[in-house]
């Protein structure tokens, strides 16, 4: 029989015990050893059949099991200690007090992170991949250096789908419903205690209603939204039913309620709490966009505001915003159909008194090879941010490209996208037993998570004698092998298989043979069946009888995605084979709970999707932290880390136009790569059993890598790269807006006489027919700029190495000054160029809008040239 209606009971705590509360209902836990430590030692069985969800652990202990810890000195003394280093690390001095006690820059006093999904351990599961997971890691390590951050996401009563496999290995997707109550996550209450809500005009008879919980994750608060209101209409309620299903309209009201409604939940926090309003806005991909209007409306027509004019509201809106962008293809971006914009901006809006043509404005492709018919989520993230991001070098070389479009006068090194590279909070991917090995010899493993000084923990490395090392990646492998046997007779049993077909399980994968891992989505481009190419080659790797390989594949395709599912189903399969199923597993439902012992447990992690397709890719780097060589394409990270002693790259045969043969071409590679370097150097082993090469690389790859995938040095990058320019910027602007005015007045004026502006003639001199270095050249340039200003421009000549036809190579523009000035708008600007290094040398001459309050010369997309 089913249940006509579930709820979750919570314990009754005896008063003792009280403390436990806090503990369990702040995420800190998730990334805390010690604290997962006292709640296994409540009850070690109920601790693992609970999931180590310390939740449902507390639900699980009888009242007399309760009160027997209630009367233990001993327990009660642990569990103090716990409370008193829960509130150290809440309230003590870290990274951020620091760096703002320096007074060197204005700090914000609070920042806004908005994501549409955040993985921060399995007990919550509100992710479906990186992304979420790259949220996640954002707000432990902001909470880890003590910055001011505030996120904000929606609650979904299904989470993600749950994986499983039919027996022919088709993926099976299950959504289990998530009692809040049952998380661990607190309602944001009015202080008549009632639950605190937002609400939102859309077309249709209702507001959409969303009730606001908080996930504490560490010093982070998380605010999440529901719509599970019993006051919503039924098709209301299921807004925040799933992550990334349902149609068109239903994920553009989810990102209505992401946007609009977070930054009213944020508005109603620092209501209640008294914590400070953000001055700068992140949103983690476009999904958030909307965010901006809101802050549009509050500025503009809200009552109680400012009342500024639109264009004037966008400058201070943009001012203090940052956008990232996560995506490589354009297939993976939001694009809603622009009728469906204008209908829920219309006269029923969630932003009622913005017009509607100034919202379809700023998602629109107004550019070359742009869809009039669509609105793009991205291209209005960049429109309301000035200041953005992609998350590795190569991916932003990649973003400027796709994006080039809204800046075409400008080379694709100009447009105004920088790179952040991602990375991975240590405390939460790094295997204790690494870490252990570190406080050995002496290493503050604290500070990993939490200041500079982490560095350390990864040069100590050269300290651990050989044996130690290798001895604890087997210990790891040997955790990964028994998880991996758990994990797959769960499967087999859900596929129908009787207990007694299974006893072939019990020697399935070994810890003393090479482990190479690949969990990930499964969309084509990461092409996880690259390795069935040649599957009588596979087959020969894996039960090579000197050099064995195996391999633990984990992955779940988009629940639309036919081709991402049959390729897992071609995985399965051949997994399936008697032949091979001691070597290769895959292994349902990929999460959090899956991920920490696979990470550490492989010696090689692989990564072979087409380049560049891959964002950033930071399971290589939680690999990476543990000891794991990557084996991978040279793309994301990889691209920017790879030094040749660290890993392998595969190579990659970008110029193959056919994708069959590509594929064959790196099939082949990937090969000759295990089979030639990979297994012989983990087999080569010294008369002691050590495979003191390999062990070689894993050093290499600690020292090297370590200080630069672990989030501590990105979310640093955040701070001194993107939110304290921010941060400057919003207060120049917003101290009395007079600076948006003028912002927005300047943007106008230029933008109406632009077509005016025109180099007329360049004279240069100073130098012989034989230039040599250290010779000066002199430039004068006429200039006409109609109605504009000498000082709303600036002239520069831009100068380089020259390659092919004529074409300048890293670029470097050098301000020409304003000499005098003549009728009819035309001016005079001179300059010399001192010659710095020999070779090829050109040199052209542009003018670009000026204005301090500019993020970038490029940020208007004009420009006049020679």
């Amino acid at each position: 029989m089913r249940a006509i209606r579930r709820f979750t009971v919570r314990p009754v705590l005896p008063p003792a015990l009280a403390p436990l509360l806090e503990l369990v209902t702040n995420l800190r836990w998730s990334w805390h050893p010690q604290t997962q430590d006292l709640f296994a030692e409540m009850d070690p069985e109920a601790w693992a059949e609970a999931g180590h969800d310390p939740v449902r652990l507390l639900g699980a202990l009888s009242p007399a099991r309760l009160d027997e810890l209630a009367a233990d000195q001993v327990f009660l003394a642990r569990l103090a200690q716990a409370t008193d280093d829960l509130d150290g690390y809440l309230t003590g001095e870290r990274w951020f007090q620091r760096r703002t006690a320096r007074g060197d820059r204005p700090m914000p006093a609070a920042i806004a992170y908005f994501s549409p999904e955040y993985g921060i351990t399995s007990v919550l599961p509100q992710y479906s991949g990186g992304l979420g997971i790259l949220a996640g890691d954002h707000l432990k390590t902001a909470s880890d250096l003590g910055i001011p951050l505030v996120g904000v996401g929606l609650l979904y009563r299904h989470g993600y789908f749950r994986q499983s496999l039919s027996r022919e290995g088709w993926q099976q997707e299950t959504y289990p419903v998530l009692d809040p109550d049952g998380l661990p996550i607190t309602p944001l209450r009015e202080a008549d205690g009632s639950h605190a809500q937002v609400s939102l005009e859309i077309p249709g008879d209702h507001p959409l209603l969303a009730r606001i919980w908080v996930a504490q994750v560490g010093r982070v608060p998380l605010l999440l939204l529901d719509s599970d209101v019993e006051a919503n209409p039924e098709s209301l309620r299921e807004v925040t039913d799933r992550l990334y299903g349902g149609t068109v309209e239903h994920r553009l009201r989810q990102e209505l309620l992401l946007g609009v409604g977070g930054v009213r939940a944020l508005r109603a926090w620092s209501r209640i709490t008294g914590a400070p309003e953000p001055e700068v806005f992140h949103t983690n991909e476009g999904h958030a966009g909307f965010l901006g209007l809101e802050r549009i409306r509050e500025l503009s027509v809200a009552d109680g505001g400012p009342r500024l004019d639109f264009a004037s509201a966008l400058e201070v809106s943009r001012a203090g915003t940052v956008f990232t962008t996560h995506t490589p293809v354009p297939a993976g971006i939001d694009r809603f159909p622009r009728e469906l914009i204008a209908q829920y901006f219309g006269p029923t809006s969630p932003v009622a008194g913005i017009e509607v043509d100034d919202v379809l404005a700023l998602g629109a492709e107004d550019y070359d090879g742009g869809d009039p018919g669509v609105f793009n989520m991205a291209v209005m993230g960049f429109r309301l941010a000035q200041r953005a991001n992609g998350v590795s070098l190569l991916h932003g070389h990649v973003s400027r490209g796709m994006f080039n479009g809204l800046w075409s006068a400008f080379d694709e090194a100009e447009v105004p996208i920088t790179s952040i590279t991602n990375g991975v909070h240590g405390p939460t991917w790094v295997a204790r037993e690494v870490f252990e090995l570190a406080t050995k010899l002496g290493a503050d493993v604290e500070a990993t998570g939490s200041d500079e000084g982490g560095d350390e923990v990864w040069s100590v490395v050269d300290k651990v004698p050989a044996e130690e090392l290798w001895a604890t990646k087997r210990v790891l492998r040997e955790r990964l092998v028994a998880d991996a046997r758990v994990r797959l007779r769960k499967s087999w049993q859900q596929r129908g298989a009787a207990a007694a077909e299974l006893g072939w399980i019990d020697d399935v994968l070994d810890p003393d043979v090479l482990t190479i891992g690949f969990a990930r989505r499964v969309p084509s481009y990461k092409r996880l069946t690259l390795m069935l190419h040649d599957r009588e080659r596979l087959t020969r790797l894996l039960l090579d009888p000197e050099r064995p390989v195996q391999l633990v594949i984990a992955g779940k395709a988009h629940p639309a995605d036919e081709g991402g599912k049959k390729m897992i189903q071609e995985i399965v399969r051949y997994a399936d084979e008697a032949g091979v199923r001691h070597r290769i597993v895959f292994l349902p439902n990929y999460d959090i709970a899956m991920a920490q012992p696979l990470y550490p447990g492989c010696d090689v992690w692989l990564n072979n999707p087409l380049r560049p397709y891959e964002a950033c890719g930071t399971s290589g780097m939680k690999a990476a932290v543990n000891g794991a060589l990557n084996l991978s394409i040279l793309d994301g990270w990889w691209d920017e880390w790879y030094d040749g002693d660290n890993g392998w790259a595969i190579p990659s045969a970008d110029a193959v136009g056919d994708e069959s043969e590509r594929d064959a071409i790196e099939a082949a590679a990937l090969y000759d790569l295990i089979e030639n370097e990979v297994a012989p150097r983990f087999y080569d082993h010294d008369s002691e059993g050590l495979p003191i090469r390999w062990i070689e690389m894993v050093r290499h790859t600690l020292k090297s890598l370590g200080p630069k995938v672990i989030s501590t040095r990105m979310l640093r990058d955040y701070v001194e790269r993107l939110y304290l320019p921010a941060t400057e910027a919003a207060h120049a602007i917003n101290s009395s807006y007079d600076g948006a005015r003028d912002l927005a007045a300047f943007k106008e004026r230029v933008r109406t006489g632009w077509d005016d502006v025109r180099i007329d003639h360049v004279e240069s001199g100073g130098v012989s027919e034989s230039p040599e270095v250290g010779g000066a050249l002199d430039l004068q340039v006429y200039v006409s700029l109609g109605s504009l200003a000498p000082e709303d421009v600036v002239v520069e000549v831009v100068h380089g190495r020259v390659k092919g036809e004529d074409d300048i190579l890293d670029a470097i523009g050098t301000p020409l000054a304003h000499a005098e000035s003549y009728e009819g708008g035309r001016h005079r600007f001179h300059g010399t160029l001192v010659l710095e290094r020999a070779g090829s040398f050109g040199y052209t001459v542009r003018v670009l809008p000026n204005h301090p309050a500019l993020a970038s010369n490029a940020e208007l997309g004009l420009v006049a040239l020679a």
